[in-house]
């Protein structure tokens, strides 16, 4: 990992979480993230919606960042049930997911509609994480680079750059299945990635890109240990304090 991209480790919480767990749990990583002390670590929290606001109150003081799970590509008008970017800056999200292998398959959603809600992002002062990843059958016929350049490249927009674009690779066969990547599939992948940024953004060495997929405290440390693995996109495992925080200190110090 280059020395000066930050490591970043960002739990998306997904469709969990009512008030007084949600709240509970944001508490207690607020209070105990702090006590890491690991330089250039960041960390990030995804509620869902209904938690956004009570969140960012329960870590306002903490470096804790907090962000959207999604956001439509428009600022503003008739969406029916969507959120939009300016209104998760507006209740003090720094971040938000977009282009999430669930939203992909999910709702349909293709990368130039992620392009478009990226750009939204950027439009409203956040942090884009941008998602890619292949399928197991991309994966078994050897299409995994191919598929990742190409939705990297049509999920960027022009807007981005190093200061308003994280990228995090998830192969979708290893999202909470229990099953991840290894470390030599890890490094391929992220390593085409780094190429891809390095061709299309100014500024893309020094882009962070997480590794997302099964990711717990027991493989953690070996993650971190690949080239241009800047952190992790924790799904389940951030549902739980000490697994995260878990996950974070494994950050090399």
């Amino acid at each position: 990992m280059a020395e000066k991209r930050r490591r970043l480790i960002a739990g998306n919480w997904k469709m969990n979480g009512l008030r007084d767990d949600g709240l509970s749990l944001a508490v207690q990583i607020a209070r105990r993230g702090p006590t890491l002390k690991i330089p250039a670590l960041d960390l990030l929290i995804c509620p869902p919606a209904t938690l956004v606001s009570l969140v960012v109150q329960a870590v306002a003081g903490s470096p804790i960042a907090v962000g959207g799970q999604d956001c439509h590509a428009n600022a503003s008008g008739a969406h029916t049930g969507d959120i939009s970017a300016p209104m998760l800056a507006d209740l003090g999200c720094r971040y938000v997911i977009v282009g999430h292998s669930e939203r992909r398959a999910d709702h349909g959603e293709t990368d130039s509609r992620v392009r478009a809600k990226a750009a939204a992002a950027h439009a409203a002062g956040l942090v884009a994480v941008i998602c890619i990843g292949e399928s197991l059958a991309q994966r078994d016929t050897g299409q995994t680079l191919d598929v990742i350049a190409g939705q990297l490249a049509g999920s960027l927009p022009q807007s981005a750059s190093q200061a308003n674009t994280v990228v995090a690779y998830e192969p979708v066969w290893a999202i909470g299945s229990g099953r991840n990547a290894t470390v030599e599939q890890v490094g391929e992948a992220h390593a085409a990635i780094r190429r891809t940024l390095l061709e299309r953004v100014a500024g893309g060495g020094a882009v962070r890109l997480l590794y997302g997929g099964s990711v717990k405290p027991n493989n953690a440390k070996q993650l971190f240990a690949v080239p241009d693995v800047d952190g992790a996109l924790v799904g389940g495992a951030s549902l739980k304090a000490d697994d995260f925080l878990a996950i974070a200190a494994a950050v090399p110090s």
